[in-house]
């Protein structure tokens, strides 16, 4: 069974090759007649830039529906969310034993993210390809 997230979106702009939509990802009660007084709901814009050799295809103001495997979702989660998290803790604990010094443990946990988060950076346009939408026809 293959699962597609799908979200609805507008053109922005289209340049040689890619297409920038703008997407609201709202929470489930967004849809609520009352979403406009409740500070349960939410929604928020975002932009999405979709590689594709039918750009030319798209024109700013249309309306497509953007596209993504469920795996793409589970990628991003884990190397945004999943994978530093780990890394934090086995810094802490590794630290905490080394050490016996609970500031450093803390200090090191947060700083085993800046590298990690440099290796990220310079692997974006790998990423980029693992992570990509597309636009549904």
């Amino acid at each position: 069974m293959n699962n597609k997230i799908k979200h609805s979106g507008i053109v922005e702009s289209v340049e040689e090759g890619c297409v920038c939509i703008r997407i609201v990802q709202s929470s489930a009660c967004s849809a609520c007649k009352v979403a406009a007084h409740c500070t349960a709901s939410e929604s928020k814009e975002k932009m999405i830039e979709v590689s594709t050799s039918e750009a030319s295809l798209y024109h700013k103001g249309d309306s497509v529906v953007v596209t993504a495997d469920s795996a793409v979702g589970f990628r991003a989660s884990f190397y945004g969310y999943l994978l530093p998290l780990i890394l934090m803790v086995i810094a802490l604990v590794g630290v905490l034993k080394a050490t016996h010094s609970e500031g450093a443990a803390a200090l090191s946990a947060l700083g085993i993210l800046i590298p990690y988060y440099v290796v990220l950076y310079l692997f974006r346009n790998k990423l980029k390809n693992k992570l990509s939408f597309s636009i549904e026809s």
